[in-house]
């Protein structure tokens, strides 16, 4: 098991990227969730399998098809032990 977490800049906001990732996460059994941020960028956790995680890493960094993805920071953390992949809301 393994986590990461990303954070996505670019136009990634207003183009589906949220409800992508989560159905992509679901078609790989990945667990954790997904959320636009106040600055316009896309944060997402995402637990599991290290291989599925990886995939999903590497499509945050193209995005659903109306994205333009300009940087993706990932950074490595101790799993949960998440069950489901959620759409979260946005902090302020």
């Amino acid at each position: 098991m393994t986590r990461k977490r990303v954070v996505v800049t670019g136009d990634v906001q207003g183009v589906f990227f949220r409800d992508t990732c989560r159905r992509t996460a679901l078609q790989y059994r990945v667990t954790g969730w997904v959320r636009n941020l106040p600055d316009g960028s896309v944060e997402a956790v995402f637990e599991g399998e290290p291989h599925h995680v990886a995939i999903l890493v590497e499509w945050a960094r193209e995005g659903p098809p109306a994205a333009t993805v300009r940087g993706v920071e990932v950074v490595n953390e101790e799993p949960e032990g998440l069950r489901d992949f959620e759409v979260r809301p946005t902090p302020y």
